[in-house]
């Protein structure tokens, strides 16, 4: 999960190391062109390391050689002692400087792996919060024309996410020729470069529609490709940003009388609402573009309210009927046991 950008300090101290400087440029490099990595995963790569290059540059450590798995320690533990970040965080610092120190080593620019004797933190696994089917319905059409012209885009958007559960980044990635009316579907590039096809329903369908006739003629000022054939753009006719959609998630959420409303939000209530509506967990992920059934199977969490209901209707001791009931034991038999 990407940190926010007030986790990084200043990097003050960047320039009394130089070979630690080139050896996190030179990974920055492979993972954007040879790994292709996604811009936000590079976004948190660049800004862990920057992090770390700091907290080592103030311990002394001027070169990745120099680096030791007590470094890495104590700067795990200043990221949790001192700076007292979420847990999660602390282990996707782990994760970058797992794959930084394991790429060096690969390509011979250090002897040992320092972080390969790192242990995991033991975090909890939170579940995600969710909104309700009506909290939902209330955020997806709150945007009308009282909210200026982009009303149409960001109702489009908003179904769109809700539909499909799409990330912010992918929202915005979405292209022209990624939404097929016809078949009611939309190709989602994801995380890792991975493709996934998703279904979406009708109000979805009907909201694009109606901001592709009626509005994005008018944000499209480029004829030379520079929105990138982009279905969402944004008042300037170029594409809609990560954090716009982020301004514009929150400022209806708001007006719908709902806090604490994020993006992903969305796609936690997309997948929970379809367990709760017995959709297979196999679909699901899929639909998501989990590459880990692990990471799909925190939503099979489901409202309380239905325990009761289940155990009523599946098992065979709760059952209300008269049919399931068992049949009365003759009275000689009972005298017999």
């Amino acid at each position: 999960m990407a940190g926010s950008p007030s986790e990084v300090p200043a990097p003050a101290d960047a320039s009394l190391a130089p070979e630690l400087d080139r050896a996190i440029d030179g990974f920055m490099v492979f993972a954007r062109i040879e790994a292709g990595l996604a811009e936000s995963t590079l976004e948190a790569y660049g800004r862990d390391l920057a992090v770390m290059a700091a907290f080592l540059c103030s311990s002394g450590v001027r070169a990745p050689g120099d680096v030791t798995v007590d470094h890495l320690a104590g700067h795990m533990r200043h990221l949790s002692r001192d700076r007292g970040l979420d847990p999660r965080t602390i282990v996707r610092h782990l994760a970058t400087m797992r794959v930084f120190f394991r790429w060096l080593h690969a390509n011979f620019r250090i002897t040992k792996d320092p972080a390969r004797l790192l242990e995991r933190p033991t975090t909890w696994k939170k579940l995600p919060g969710t909104l309700t089917p009506g909290q939902m319905k209330k955020l997806v059409e709150c945007p009308s024309p009282e909210h200026g012209q982009l009303w149409v885009r960001d109702r489009a958007m908003l179904e769109l996410m809700y539909a499909a559960g799409l990330r912010a980044s992918e929202v915005g990635t979405l292209k022209l020729n990624d939404y097929n009316r016809e078949m009611g579907i939309v190709k989602v590039i994801g995380k890792g470069n991975k493709h996934r096809i998703v279904p979406i329903g009708v109000p979805a369908i009907e909201a694009v529609e109606r901001y592709l006739a009626e509005l994005r003629p008018h944000l499209a000022r480029f004829q030379d490709g520079r929105d990138g054939y982009r279905l969402l753009l944004s008042n300037t006719g170029r594409p809609i940003e990560r954090v716009a959609v982020w301004q514009i998630v929150r400022k209806y959420a708001l007006r719908a009388g709902i806090r604490g409303v994020h993006p992903h939000l969305l796609r936690h209530s997309f997948a929970t609402h379809l367990v709760a509506g017995g959709a297979d967990l196999r679909v699901i992920q899929e639909l998501l573009g989990h590459a880990d059934i692990g990471t799909t199977q925190v939503y099979t969490h489901v409202d309380r309210s239905h325990l009761r209901e289940t155990i009523a209707a599946c098992h065979p001791r709760e059952s209300r009927g008269a049919a399931a009931r068992p049949a009365a034991v003759p009275r000689e038999v009972r005298g017999a046991a």
